[in-house]
């Protein structure tokens, strides 16, 4: 939904950060595109034009600004919300999806003909899936000419650039820039990789922080009260990263270490995802805050993510009818027994490894080791794994646990947990009835709102 030019305005103005990634300013006298943030000179209203997406902006010929630049932006949400099987689309094609794959095999994993999808991007966004596609792979390009020092060569492989020659035509042709405009090439590793992820304000970190700490796994995990950091496995690349809280900054520095950096730009888009940058928490906090008085309500909380859909399913069913800490023992004795150790850290295990387990080392019943090696099973033999309510034709699996791994491991919005128990004893605790139907479309907000009171 459009803003009125007058609040535009004032929001530029300002500089106000809560609209950081909401819309960007082209500036008709120079051809270049801003965001609201921009330390640059405040050029006249008559000289500006509004875009709700950086892509809008370069579709009308404004090359991206070198000095605020609008690659770091938080993610828009101008889309969002808008179909499901585009916001689907674009979540798979943000994991590489388009990178190695037709849009007809895109379309395949959400079940409707490539037609219709180019049809519902053509309506929505206004422009083809592969369109989007490039001009993503070169912001991320740019964010990484901006901020490290890896050479362009390898800078084109992590943005998912098969050739040096294709992404110097795409960078030119998308972004009206060359890679040399931005830098001339660094001497650095692939192995160690700095960047800045910004949000727009508030983000609590104190409630995040304290929820990733009460359910951390040793060696898995690590956090205190500035970072948050993991290891992690994506489509057969090992790493780990740790993500430094900037309060004053409204940004994470995050430092990742990769074994190949070939997936990095659906690795950054997943931690993205774990903290919970793009949404717009403003506008959640204001459509809550009048229907939930009754809460100790605290602004700024975002969802604490979980790596991936299956292993928030398996920290699920460790987690059925049993404390916090209990299920955080069982989970802990599960990634040590079967991870496999990444410079002094383990890495969850995977789900072959885990199907061909007994699980004697776990003290729980039997049919629940059972539901764990079916489910590692259903993983290892279904391609589309980011449906969880399929995983309910599986014994030992119900509405709670995939919820829980919606919530988590997709970082789904609209989720209530209504049979959790703590969700019990927190509503218990408030005079007036919480109705989650008026929460929606953000119940998973709601949800850490009830979570958060009994902390």
């Amino acid at each position: 939904m459009r803003l009125s030019s007058d609040h535009y305005k004032k929001a530029r103005i300002a500089r106000d950060p809560r609209f950081d990634g909401k819309f960007f300013v082209a500036v008709k006298t120079t051809g270049i595109y801003c965001r609201p943030i921009c330390p640059a000179t405040t050029p006249r209203e008559e000289n500006v034009t509004y875009f709700l997406t950086a892509m809008e902006a370069a579709n009308a010929g404004y090359r991206p600004c070198l000095r605020c630049r609008p690659d770091s932006a938080p993610g828009s949400p101008a889309w969002r919300g808008v179909n499901a099987t585009v916001d689907r689309a674009i979540k798979l094609i943000d994991e590489g999806a388009l990178d190695n794959g037709s849009v007809g095999d895109l379309a395949a994993r959400l079940g409707v003909s490539s037609r219709y999808v180019r049809q519902l991007f053509k309506k929505h966004l206004g422009f083809s899936p592969k369109a989007y596609a490039l001009y993503q792979k070169c912001l991320f390009a740019k964010k990484l000419l901006h901020q490290t020092d890896l050479p362009i060569t390898h800078v084109a492989l992590a943005s998912g650039f098969n050739s040096i020659r294709r992404f110097n035509d795409c960078f030119q042709s998308q972004l009206n820039l060359t890679p040399s405009q931005i830098r001339k090439s660094g001497v650095g590793t692939l192995n160690n990789i700095d960047l800045q992820l910004f949000y727009r304000p508030p983000y609590n970190w104190p409630f995040v922080s304290r929820f990733f700490s009460v359910r951390m796994i040793p060696d898995l995990e690590w956090c205190n009260e500035q970072h948050y950091g993991r290891t992690f496995e994506w489509q057969g690349t090992k790493g780990r990263f740790t993500a430094e809280h900037m309060e004053h900054k409204n940004r994470f520095q995050v430092s990742i270490e990769l074994e190949s950096a070939r997936h990095l730009k659906a690795i950054v888009n997943n931690i993205r995802r774990l903290l919970d940058l793009d949404v717009d928490i403003q506008s959640v906090d204001h459509n809550l805050q009048p229907h939930f008085n009754g809460l100790n309500y605290r602004e700024g909380l975002r969802i604490p993510g979980i790596w991936d859909a299956f292993e928030a399913g398996v920290r699920a069913i460790l987690g059925q009818q049993v404390s916090i800490q209990a299920a955080r023992t069982h989970c802990t004795k599960l990634v040590h027994t079967l991870g496999e150790t990444l410079d002094g850290k383990i890495v969850f295990p995977t789900p072959k490894v885990l199907m061909n387990s007994e699980l004697d080392f776990l003290n729980m019943p039997m049919a629940r080791k059972n539901t764990l090696k079916d489910f590692a099973q259903y993983f290892v033999t279904h391609r589309v794994t980011d449906q969880p309510d399929h995983w309910q034709q599986l014994k030992g699996i119900g509405p709670w646990t995939t919820d829980y791994a919606k919530l988590r491991g997709l970082s789904d919005p609209d989720i209530y947990l209504g049979t959790d128990l703590g969700i019990k004893k927190a509503t218990d605790q408030i005079q007036s009835a919480v109705k989650p139907d008026k929460a929606s479309p953000w119940r998973s907000y709601l949800t850490l709102q009830l979570w958060n009171q009994l902390s």
